[in-house]
């Protein structure tokens, strides 16, 4: 018998692996020294910290200098983005971007615009796919970055970071991605997508919640956006979160290791999610790029129902994301079924699956009756 509920909302957060928690241990009682302090406790600390640097670097395909440890994805995206535009202000600086970018990249965009900057935001075509050629064509002599995010956290939809990239730097423009749903999934090689940004949340990829990491190509310039003591190399201040950056580490270290067979298996088991789906639930409708896309999500709208209707029945069941929510007297569609040119009929009602290391053939199965139930079309 399958326990229940049934948890398939991997993009919104992962558990921490108990590895990842057992590299974590000691630092949160044992060697609790501060890494700045010239002492054996802080010397011990600061060890940790560059041990997971190495890891995180080995994973990514950077040197370990390269490598800013911060509080999140959504601090890394602030930095990359505030500290491009700051370090290279221009009485008209411009800003690249896509329509389905997450909120931790659109808002600093935003703020940014209330500030003089000039944003462009890129549409996507009906698979939610930034067009290379879109990029080239708004590019102009007052570019100073490109932000495009390495996979969607709602559709799975991969982007052309490569293409996107080489674009970019004929024209001298640097390249962020926010890359918080492709670590862990996909092999992320900063080298090959040839950015000069990424960024990296702890909490997707099997490490605590508060934890994330910021890619800096070396050379490539950065205002620094925490100010204080002259920590991570004087590009971030604040003490070191030694056991959550030992953690961040060891979840590294074990995509570096597992990578091929992590991807295998989430693939089969969404695949598995999706074939059975289709025999069960009439109209079922697919959003994404069936061939660039997360081996481990699926959106999937289903005509004539409401999500958040359906996220409350199957509450008991199975841990799902809504793509819309439905009032009394308005429908609120997500931004990136709005940018894909989802139909109301369909968009209304849409669910985001993602699911995990973990799941299991049973466990989709089980899925699967709940969801058609839920929509009204029971065994």
């Amino acid at each position: 018998m399958t326990d229940l509920p049934i948890y398939l909302d991997y993009n919104a957060t992962t558990p921490v692996d108990p590895q990842v928690l057992e590299a974590m241990l000691p630092y949160l009682w044992e060697h609790y020294g501060n890494p700045s302090s010239a002492h054996s406790f802080g010397r011990t600390a600061h060890t940790a910290v560059e041990a997971a640097r190495s890891q995180v670097a080995t994973m990514l395909g950077c040197t370990p200098s390269e490598v800013i440890f911060t509080s999140g994805g959504t601090e890394a995206n602030n930095t990359a983005i505030k500290g491009v535009a700051e370090a290279l202000a221009r009485p008209e600086s411009h800003i690249i971007t896509s329509r389905i970018e997450h909120p931790a990249v659109l808002k600093p965009c935003n703020w940014l615009a209330g500030r003089g900057v000039r944003i462009t935001r890129l549409p996507v075509d009906a698979r939610g796919r930034v067009d290379p050629d879109d990029v080239a064509r708004a590019i102009t002599p007052d570019t100073v970055l490109i932000s495009v995010m390495l996979a969607n956290n709602e559709i799975g939809t991969l982007e052309p970071l490569a293409e996107i990239s080489a674009i970019a730097h004929e024209r001298g423009v640097l390249v962020h991605t926010d890359a918080a749903q492709a670590v862990g999934k996909v092999s992320v090689d900063v080298r090959a997508l040839g950015v000069d940004y990424l960024s990296v949340a702890g909490h997707k990829l099997y490490a605590p919640k508060g934890i994330g990491v910021l890619y800096v190509r070396a050379g490539a310039p950065l205002k620094k956006q925490m100010h204080g003591a002259s920590h991570e190399a004087d590009r971030r201040a604040g003490t070191e979160n030694v056991p959550y950056i030992a953690g961040i580490g060891k979840a590294a270290e074990l995509i570096t290791m597992n990578l091929p067979h992590y991807t295998a298996h989430m693939q089969a088991m969404r695949d598995q999610l999706y074939t059975g789906l289709l025999t069960r639930v009439p109209g079922l409708r697919r959003n994404g790029d069936p061939d660039h896309s997360l081996p481990n999500t699926l959106s999937v709208s289903i005509p004539g129902a409401e999500a958040n209707v359906l996220v409350d029945r199957l509450s008991p069941y199975v841990a799902v994301s809504a793509g819309a929510a439905c009032h009394a007297d308005s429908v609120t569609i997500s931004a990136v079924l709005q940018a894909i040119g989802t139909p109301l009929e369909y968009a209304k009602g849409t669910l985001r699956l993602s699911v995990g290391r973990d799941t299991t053939p049973a466990q989709i199965s089980a899925a699967v009756e709940a969801i058609a139930a839920a929509a009204g079309n029971p065994h």
